[in-house]
């Protein structure tokens, strides 16, 4: 019996939005408040680390890709270099773990989107994975073509945030009150915590038979994808890091609410990063 084969029908640019897509998006809108509460100002560092540990295993998952450019993933690589028991554990280790950030995701939409009750929310989370699984049932065009949407929304969403924060008011700035001293273990405790942003790039290193010149492809969609993540959050912790000039500014008629911490209407900060946080998801069911 002759085995089935997926279609190639994936070049680089759509594995670059899918890796994207995989990384950017939950993590940016989840980790980065809970990072700079542990961290303070030293967040950059945190960042810094976790990007730089993010690059090795990156690196890796690349090389093992062109190596063997199959579907599979970790399983794959772990029964060929190891042996089948680890690459089961592998595999099994590979299919929790995206299991738990798929839930962590979905709770992430839900708790942007809904403000009710717990158990609202978690009707929502339920409905977005449904929603979203469906989408990828109906194949790996569908789910690039999706992504570069969603993609697009994300971008303009962090766009929005990082203008924002940059046009505030001084007495809007609240991003930065209340933050903790600077310590090696909050720096250590921020970087694992941003590490979850950048958890997608083994997302592009799974579609081994999807992809058009896998072992070209593969290794060159991971290191773009990986280094405009980088990029990306690069903008995103500066800017929230650096206080807005407080230079000619007139005290402030009104403050604005503190989970907006901008000038931008409470209504548009909730619509935004609900939007923006659906990209992971869509990939965590293919």
């Amino acid at each position: 019996m002759e085995q089935s084969a997926l279609a190639r029908r994936l070049g680089t640019t759509d594995a670059v939005v899918i890796g994207l897509g995989s990384m950017i998006g939950a993590g940016v809108f989840a980790a980065f408040g809970p990072a700079a509460r542990a961290a303070g100002v030293g967040l950059l560092i945190g960042l810094a680390l976790a990007a730089a540990v993010a690059y090795c295993n990156a690196i890796a998952s690349a090389r093992l890709a062109a190596r063997y450019p199959v579907s599979g993933g970790t399983y794959i690589y772990g029964r060929e270099r190891l042996g089948p028991w680890w690459g089961f554990l592998a595999g099994w280790g590979f299919v929790i773990g995206k299991t738990a950030s798929c839930a962590a995701m979905a709770l992430t939409v839900a708790s942007y989107t809904v403000s009710g009750p717990g158990w609202a929310q978690r009707a929502v989370a339920v409905a977005a994975v449904a929603v979203l699984a469906a989408l990828n049932y109906r194949g790996i065009t569908k789910t690039a073509m999706l992504a570069r949407i969603l993609v697009a929304c994300t971008f303009i969403a962090l766009a929005v945030v990082v203008i924002g924060i940059a046009a505030a008011r001084p007495g809007s700035a609240h991003l930065i009150e209340g933050w903790s001293v600077v310590t090696p273990y909050g720096v250590l405790q921020a970087a694992g915590l941003l590490f979850f942003a950048f958890a997608g790039y083994a997302r592009i290193a799974t579609m081994g038979e999807e992809v058009r010149d896998p072992a070209r492809a593969i290794p060159k969609a991971i290191t773009l994808a990986l280094t405009i993540t980088v990029a990306t959050y690069l903008v995103v912790g500066w800017r929230c890091c650096r206080p807005p000039d407080r230079t000619g500014w007139p005290e402030p008629r009104r403050r604005w609410p503190r989970r907006c911490a901008s000038p931008v209407p409470r209504r548009w900060c909730r619509l935004w990063p609900s939007a923006a946080r659906w990209p992971p998801s869509v990939h965590c069911w293919r």
